[in-house]
Parts: structure tokens; C-alpha cells; sequence
């Protein structure tokens, strides 16, 4: 989840500690550490899921980058387009209802079923989507199988290996030729006038974030798989979207 009034959120939601829940066990230990109180509490789930909230947490850019992310995708979207990791927000309903207007499918997939079970109240009842309880870094999904890819703020949450292994899984089960669209934090011009103090506030809270900031997304990408990129800035580089193309099997 990205920064802002997120400083004050533990508080705002009256939680001390995590919760102590068994069913926690298959969620990756990351997630536990440094972010139950943004994806696995149940207040966590209620706080967060306002649409001015997620909007404000992106300094007013959220429409925006879904827009762009939308249509990067592709107008029509048939075939089967894969979702890694839910998020909050009105994106996946809106992804889902171009699918279904193509004829295609989506699969969202995320390792907390606390989030499907958000993410399943917000979709139409015919909406063409099926919600999978999985890790991202290990994807129980065949080859080849899915016609694109969307990753929304998801990899500047995960540790460096986690996100290298993520990268090879997402771009394993997308078909030669596929689209992989990524749209996440990257280094702010050195005008920006946040850039110093988000410097302080990412380091708090996403301590895995700054890793976006030291090295482009295409670095962490496996080599063999990739054919082309391209890449777009949002708000004084703060935000990136980049496109890959899946190479063909080595």
C-alpha cells in the first residue's frame, strides 16, 4: 500500500498488534511483519476499501494510473487476463467488466483469501471472474495459459527475492507474445517536491519500496523472457507504468 496518511492508519484503526489467527500460517512472513494492518486485519480491509482514500493515498493520481493501465492493457480484452494481487479500489471491477465485454475471462489471484473475499462483494454476480488463493512467487497456473498481465503496486511490497521470483512466474504463465503491464512506485525527479520526505516515509513503511527507486523494473525481469519494454511516468516520475512483451521459450 502506498504512503501518505498511512503513518497514522495503526492508530486510526485501533490495532496494537496482529491478530492472532492459525490461518495466517501460508501467508509469507513479509506480509505478516509489515503489513497485516493494511491487508489482513478485517478492519484493515474496511478502513482501506473507500475509493477518496486509495485516491488520496496516491496524492490524486489513482484514476489516472488505472486509466492508463486499463488501455495499455487493450481496448478488447479477450482471452484470459491475469490479475496478480487484488487491490483496493473500483480496478479489478472495471477490468473485469472489459473482459466480460470481449468475451474473455480474468483471473485475480492473491495469497490472502481475506482479499478475495473483499474483492468477490465488489464484482456483478456475471462478471467472467475467478478469484485464486495463491502466492504470487508460486503460482499454481499452467504455461503459457493467460493473453496478459496486470500488476498494480504490487512488487514494491515484496522483498527483492520475492520479486524476482514473482517476475519469472508472471512472465511463465503468460503466452509468447503476451502483455505484462506493471505500474509501481519508481524514483521522482529531483525536483519533485515530495521526494525527500517520501524518501523518509517509504523507508518507514515499505521497506522494501526503495528498492524501485535504486533500480529500474525491467532489471528484475528474467532476461530470456523478455522481447521489448516500454515505459510511462506519472506524477514527476514518481509512478511508472511499464509494459513488457513475453519473448518466446528459450
Amino acid at each position: 500500500m502506498p504512503p501518505s496518511t498511512l503513518q497514522n492508519s495503526a492508530s486510526a484503526l485501533e490495532l496494537s498488534s496482529p491478530p492472532r489467527d492459525t490461518s495466517r500460517d501460508a501467508v509469507p512472513s513479509y506480509l505478516q511483519t509489515f503489513y497485516w494492518w493494511a491487508y489482513i486485519h478485517p478492519r484493515a480491509v474496511k478502513f482501506f476499501e473507500r475509493h477518496w482514500l486509495v485516491n488520496l493515498i496516491l496524492f490524486g493520481n489513482y484514476r489516472q494510473l488505472c486509466d492508463a493501465a486499463l488501455a495499455e492493457l487493450g481496448e478488447a480484452l479477450a482471452g484470459a487476463t491475469l490479475q496478480v494481487a487484488c487491490v483496493y479500489g473500483d480496478l479489478s471491477t472495471r477490468l473485469a467488466r472489459v473482459a466480460s465485454a470481449a468475451g474473455g475471462t480474468l483471473d485475480v489471484v492473491d495469497v490472502l483469501p481475506i482479499q478475495l473475499q473483499n474483492l468477490r462483494k465488489k464484482l456483478g454476480t456475471g462478471e467472467p471472474a475467478r478469484l485464486l488463493t495463491m502466492d504470487s512467487a508460486q503460482l499454481k497456473l499452467p504455461d503459457c495459459s493467460y493473453d496478459r498481465a496486470l500488476l498494480f503496486f504490487l512488487l514494491h511490497e515484496q522483498p527483492a527475492d520475492v520479486r524476482r521470483q514473482t517476475l519469472c512466474e508472471v512472465f511463465r504463465v503468460v503466452k509468447p507474445g503476451g502483455r505484462i503491464v506493471i505500474v509501481d512506485y519508481a524514483r521522482p525527479r529531483w525536483w519533485h517536491p515530495l521526494r525527500y520526505l517520501l524518501r523518509a516515509v517509504l523507508a518507514t513503511l515499505e521497506p522494501f519500496a526503495l528498492d524501485l527507486w535504486r533500480d529500474d523494473i525491467a532489471n528484475w525481469v528474467p532476461a530470456p523472457c523478455m522481447s521489448q519494454s516500454k515505459s510511462k511516468s506519472f506524477f514527476g516520475g514518481l509512478y511508472k507504468m511499464t509494459t513488457f512483451t513475453r519473448g518466446q521459450l528459450s
